[in-house]
């Protein structure tokens, strides 16, 4: 299995399998989870629901464990694999979807360049009508990519909970 995420939160790919608040203010249990920081503040992209300063608690511990693998993108490819999609099959997809769409297109291509069949199997999590706004700007070219500096990324997680 392959968590996907944005380059510009990049949660599992960078971040700390920390205890941390689940809220900026600090004011909810202490959870076990990779972390960037509950005081991290990601930039205005396109990424839909996945701007969140840490992962879920059980895909923590199966990414921990070894149990999934993580990839990271720029929001210029996961449009890219999303307007694919959407011409492809009908549907625009959400964004989050078009991140683990961005995901089954590697692997897709991986295995036809190996010679061998593989079934894949994703997420749809949801349609994209309310992104709309947000395709129009990677078809019109304003979409920019951004990875989140790994000094600002430090910073956040100097500030945890020392537990």
């Amino acid at each position: 299995m392959i968590a996907v995420e944005p380059i510009s939160c990049p949660t599992l790919t960078k971040g700390q399998f920390r205890y941390d608040f689940g809220d900026a203010a600090g004011l909810t249990p202490l959870l076990m989870m990779y972390t960037l920081g509950h005081d991290f503040v990601p930039p205005g992209i396109h990424a839909g629901g996945l701007r969140y300063h840490g992962e879920a608690p059980l895909i923590s511990q199966l990414y921990h464990d070894g149990l999934i693998e993580a990839r990271a993108y720029g929001q210029t490819a996961v449009f890219e694999a999303g307007v694919l999609f959407a011409r492809s099959e009908g549907i625009i997809p959400a964004p989050e979807s078009a991140h683990a769409i961005k995901a089954v297109l590697e692997e897709a291509l991986r295995a036809k360049e190996e010679g061998r069949e593989k079934v894949i199997l994703f997420n749809l999590s949801g349609h994209g009508y309310l992104d709309l706004a947000a395709y129009d700007d990677y078809l019109s070219g304003k979409l920019q990519d951004y990875a989140y500096p790994e000094e600002k990324i430090q910073a956040s997680l100097k500030r945890l909970p020392e537990v």
